[in-house]
């Protein structure tokens, strides 16, 4: 994906926030959405825990698949109007920026509404964005992992009888051994994260 189409992509993405409504945003940021503060969490015990999700490519997603290679991991839900879409074009941008070197990192988007995110419909939302794998699981296996991950989240009734969902709003980058490495926030200066990144791959040479 080329920098010119990213920078459409965004357009079209921020297109839909607005269209959605910016109250909803501000809540989510600025209220309960903005989670436990990051300082709080507890790095040597961050993704450890015993939870079995389930991948888009069909494999078992559990602490032991952080290992390996630099990764990335980001708790959202397809049904998102503004913070998801644009973490996810953020991280294409990211990776394009680091070229080859970026095919070396990985990427879990871990859904925080396991009901009505299914493989199918996560694999759907991910699929445009190369190295992006969808996980999700039962309700319970879920929770057990947003404890493992120390990541907020609840369900928030509409008025129409649905709902969204509010949950942190970060990144998380772990190195090659599975170990918590430091967290990205929304919407970071591109050239700290890509800072970042560039450290951990180099890393993991």
């Amino acid at each position: 994906m080329t920098g010119k189409s990213l920078r459409y992509l965004r357009l079209l993405l921020w297109g839909g926030v607005l269209a959605a409504g910016l109250g909803a945003s501000w809540f989510f940021l600025l209220g309960g959405g903005a989670g436990p503060d990051r300082s709080e969490l507890v790095t040597d015990e961050l993704g450890r825990g015993d939870y079995r999700l389930i991948t888009t490519e069909g494999r078992e997603f559990t602490q032991d698949s952080l290992a390996g290679q630099p990764a990335l991991v980001f708790f959202g839900f397809t049904h998102c109007p503004d913070v998801c879409p644009t973490t996810l074009a953020d991280i294409a941008a990211w990776k394009e920026e680091l070229g080859d070197r970026g095919d070396a990192l990985r990427v879990f988007f871990v859904t925080v509404d396991p009901q009505r995110d299914t493989l199918e419909v996560l694999h759907a939302y991910t699929s445009w964005l190369p190295g992006v794998i969808g996980v999700t699981g039962s309700a319970r296996e879920i929770a057990r992992a947003l404890e493992a991950f120390h990541i907020y989240a609840r369900k928030v009734p509409l008025e129409d009888g649905e709902y969204s969902m509010d949950h942190s709003a970060y990144v998380m980058l772990f190195d090659r051994d599975g170990r918590f490495d430091q967290v990205i926030a929304y919407q970071e200066d591109p050239e700290r994260v890509l800072s970042k990144l560039r450290h951990a791959l180099e890393a993991a040479r």
